[in-house]
């Protein structure tokens, strides 16, 4: 880890939304924030109720936001804002096709106040069938000393 590593608390929130069915998940869980250059890095570690933990890895550039998950669940996602990217998803019940159109990208640093945020909307078809509006809000706040 970095020596200019600091231990953050974050908050992720992801609303999906299609035609009839609204779907919110929030997580919270102790990560790492620091930078390398001019690229800002989160990591933290989800712990789903059920399968295996999932490490993510948040990588923030002035050009693109990159979304590396890795364990129950492996995937990278590039957030690029009015351009479409593409990649895989590999699960434990297979592997689906992902096309993310990013359509908001907005990133406050920890550097700039004492709360971090970063917002992504975006449309993702999934296996070119289903398509669902996405917004993605994760904010992280540095641990205080006790």
């Amino acid at each position: 880890m970095p020596s200019n590593a600091k231990d953050v608390q974050v908050q992720l929130v992801t609303e999906i939304q299609d035609e009839d069915r609204k779907e919110r998940m929030e997580i919270q869980e102790p990560g790492q924030f620091f930078t390398r250059g001019d690229t800002q890095v989160i990591t933290f570690t989800e712990h789903p109720e059920e399968g295996d933990p999932v490490s993510t890895m948040v990588t923030i550039k002035s050009e693109h936001v990159s979304i590396k998950r890795s364990g129950g669940v492996d995937m990278r996602q590039v957030f690029q804002e009015s351009i479409e990217t593409e990649n895989l998803y590999h699960h434990t019940y297979g592997d689906f096709h992902m096309k993310t159109f990013t359509e908001k990208l907005e990133f406050h640093s920890l550097e700039e106040s004492k709360q971090g945020r970063l917002y992504l909307s975006y449309t993702m078809t999934l296996n070119h069938e289903v398509t669902q509006a996405h917004r993605l809000t994760l904010t992280f706040e540095e641990e205080s000393e006790s």
